[in-house]
């Protein structure tokens, strides 16, 4: 039995393209597209038919760093993966890429079986992993390999965090060696740890403990600095590399004059150094501890440099790096001392509004809204083009967006299992209206009709930006 659905006389709009087509959804996936009202168009019958018109007609979001469920700081991320992915679902997001974990000690496929555990059977929609590696030896980068073939063809590595994720040179240096001979990309999350500890060691010894100064000890130039490091070793190792969450005026500087020199060298921002700053961390009575993430906010002069950034493509992907933790009882492990917060904002659910105010407020265009929200993450991580895209042979992963419809951001309203919103009172012009998941109705014109368990784990090919 197939199944079809038509969805008629919406602005198709992809990374590439902006056209008036009617879609055909069959089996799961976009059969064809043609031009609406037109005799081809015209003569497609299906079981259900869906009104685009006025709308947008774009391709599911594709969020390339979340953590569901991470532990981090004695406690764990505050959404699981059925909470997670129905929030991603709400905010226009069919696809998360999100982080196994090694522990020190242990093997790489250890922690890989741990996530797949947590998520199967729970997700509203599709997902995948990256691999983070806490202890390179011997033993983990052979996993490297095997873990390549099997589509889990990215793997992250800390220079922040001593004693929890980091990573030396030397460890960095293997792995990346490794990814340069098996296909595999290196995540790096890019600022001097080893500095940042003696900095927040002198601060907590001056008294000062507020969450204002976890932005002050974590310098923008010791993420400029890591990431120049970063580039120069993966230049030794021959490998390419992708920076996570940007943040920095300094650090975008490193990343553009490694892309001038024509190195394979990728950059990803976020909402929140888009959109917030360290004005949100000063916010007084504690307040600050809901903006505590790494690397930090900055000050506001660095978000035209990132929008620069996404706007000459030396920044590629805008990814949300979703770790909630709420306000009360985990954020507030932190009073009295800014460094025991645990670091993460919640934000899958608001991606896509958040970039689309972007082109109402003339940052960038509707199609690079598009190129960096769901096809660059697609073809970053290998799944480009059965994700981040609406064509034929494609997953129908779509979603109807109303491009005048006016909202107030708040957290009685989101999704996401997080007692706080980071964008609380913030109105966005633009909303998810309709959203499918290969080809399956997950938010119906804004009730959530989608389930835990439909969405299925997605290996994954190389970074398609390599030659």
């Amino acid at each position: 039995m197939s199944s079809r659905t038509v969805i008629r006389g919406g602005l198709v709009i992809t990374a590439s393209d902006e056209l008036h087509a009617d879609v055909l959804v069959e089996d799961g996936r976009i059969a064809a597209l043609a031009a609406s009202g037109t005799p081809a168009a015209e003569a497609w019958t299906a079981e259900r038919t869906i009104d685009a018109t006025g709308k947008y007609v774009i391709p599911g979001g594709v969020d390339a760093h979340t953590h569901m469920e991470l532990p981090f700081g004695g406690t764990f991320a505050s959404d699981s993966f059925e909470t997670g992915t129905r929030a991603a679902a709400w905010g226009g997001t069919t696809t998360i890429v999100d982080f196994a974990v090694q522990s020190v000690g242990h093997s790489l496929r250890e922690g890989l079986d741990a996530w797949n555990a947590k998520a199967d059977g729970k997700c509203a929609i599709d997902y995948a992993f990256h691999m983070i590696v806490s202890d390179v030896n011997q033993d983990t980068l052979k996993e490297m390999d095997l873990l390549v073939e099997e589509g889990v063809t990215s793997f992250k590595q800390f220079m922040a965090y001593p004693g929890v994720f980091y990573s030396d040179d030397g460890q960095i240096l293997r792995a990346m060696q490794r990814s340069a001979e098996n296909g595999g990309l290196i995540m790096m999350h890019a600022e001097n740890g080893i500095a940042i500890d003696v900095l927040v060691e002198q601060a907590l010894a001056r008294g000062e403990t507020d969450p204002r100064y976890h932005g002050e000890v974590r310098k923008a130039l010791l993420e400029a600095e890591a990431t120049h490091r970063a580039i120069k070793l993966a230049q030794v190792a021959g490998a390419p590399l992708y920076v996570v969450h940007v943040s920095a005026q300094q650090a975008v500087a490193e990343l553009t004059r490694a892309r001038d020199e024509g190195l394979n060298v990728f950059g990803e921002t976020c909402p929140q150094y888009l959109f917030l700053s360290t004005d949100n961390l000063a916010e007084p009575d504690f307040e600050g501890a809901k903006y505590v993430c790494s690397t930090p906010l900055r000050p506001k002069e660095h978000q035209a440099a990132l929008w620069r950034g996404l706007r000459t493509n030396d920044l590629q992907v805008v990814s949300t790096d979703h770790c909630p933790f709420c306000f009360v009882g985990q954020k507030e492990l932190g009073r009295g001392n800014f460094s025991k917060i645990p670091n993460g904002l919640p934000g899958v659910e608001n991606r896509m509004d958040l970039l689309h105010q972007a082109v109402v407020d003339g940052h960038i265009t509707r199609r690079r809204w598009i190129e960096i929200a769901c096809a660059t993450p697609a073809r970053m991580f290998g799944l480009y083009p059965k994700k981040g895209t609406i064509a034929p042979g494609a997953d129908a992963d779509v979603v109807i967006y109303d491009p005048h419809a006016e909202q107030i951001m708040s957290a009685e309203t989101h999704h996401m299992n997080v007692d706080y919103s980071a964008y609380e009172g913030k109105r966005t012009t633009g909303r998810v209206e309709t959203v499918l998941s290969r080809g399956e109705l997950v938010i119906t014109e804004r009730e959530f009709t989608g389930r835990a368990g439909h969405g299925v784990y997605t290996p994954r090919s190389t970074c398609q930006y390599l030659n």
